[in-house]
């Protein structure tokens, strides 16, 4: 994809850039596939607020995504490259051959009329879309949309550029490098689709103003040391203050490099080496 800069005609636009969406063939969605979807504000059944900073937003349609990649043996060929506003990621509209038609991710590399599958034996192509167990996927390759359960559905890696890889093989288990740095273990019956996901110059878009997020659904955010001590952990204080504590969140959750994770979650485990930051030197997966 390519990012596409206007002349400065104003304050917002001259610090803003949008994407070109070079890579789409197609505007409108496949309406079988595609289905209502509510403004919540952040609003749980009760009413109350359960995730913050959310509301407005131009109204959208969901486009139901094809995860579980279950469709074995039957081949599909790409009809559509489509923008999804659910998602950073694009689509991929498939026409298969008994004449279902299904949403996918959509990978780089992956081109209207390219034939793609999804299948459990060990001589399907390792091309870009064609989804499969990771016992059948050689070692090194990068992939996508990955089965934490299998049969449960892709879980991991789905955002706009995204690739992890499989960097080994041993005992019914498999292991990944995900984007994040993190190594760990997955089931290798759970499926996983070959590739990087495309529109990866997605994370070096400038929103440029405060609008534009406004349009995204997302409202504005107030930091802790400038609301009262009732307020936040870092509230109060005589004119500018730093907070008196190390960052935290509005219910006193470490907020920059403090650990989180429950040690007692069934899948703390399968974690070989845990996420880091660069700024500590840890190894990231390099994207291309």
């Amino acid at each position: 994809m390519a990012i596409k800069q206007y002349r400065p005609t104003s304050a917002g636009r001259r610090l803003s850039s949008v994407n070109a969406f070079e890579e789409l063939t197609r505007s409108e969605p496949e309406k079988s596939l595609t289905e209502p979807k509510k403004k919540t504000g952040g609003r749980n059944h009760r009413g109350w607020i359960t995730c913050r900073h959310i509301g407005g937003g131009h109204k959208q349609l969901y486009r139901r995504i094809d995860f579980k990649r279950d469709k074995d043996a039957v081949k599909a060929r790409v009809e559509s490259i489509e923008y999804d506003p659910n998602r950073s990621a694009f689509i991929a509209l498939l026409h298969y051959e008994d004449g279902e038609k299904r949403y996918i991710l959509a990978p780089q590399l992956l081109r209207v009329g390219n034939t793609i599958e999804s299948a459990t034996h060990a001589d399907i192509e390792k091309t870009p879309g064609n989804a499969m167990p990771l016992e059948i996927i050689p070692v090194g390759m990068e992939i996508h949309n990955i089965e934490t359960v299998p049969g449960q559905g892709g879980r991991m890696v789905r955002g706009a550029g995204g690739a992890a890889r499989l960097i080994g093989k041993d005992a019914g288990m498999a292991t990944i490098q995900l984007p994040s740095g993190e190594v760990r273990q997955f089931h290798w019956k759970c499926r996983a689709t070959i590739g990087q996901i495309g529109n990866a110059d997605w994370s070096n878009i400038r929103w440029g103003k405060a609008g534009r997020n406004r349009h995204r659904g997302i409202r504005p955010t107030v930091r802790g040391v400038a609301q009262n001590p009732v307020s936040h952990p870092l509230g109060g204080g005589e004119g500018r203050s730093g907070g008196g504590r190390h960052p935290v969140s509005k219910w006193g959750v470490p907020a920059k490099g403090g650990k989180t994770r429950n040690p007692r979650k069934n899948s703390s485990g399968k974690i070989i080496r845990r996420r880091m930051t660069v700024r500590y030197g840890e190894s990231v997966l390099r994207r291309r």
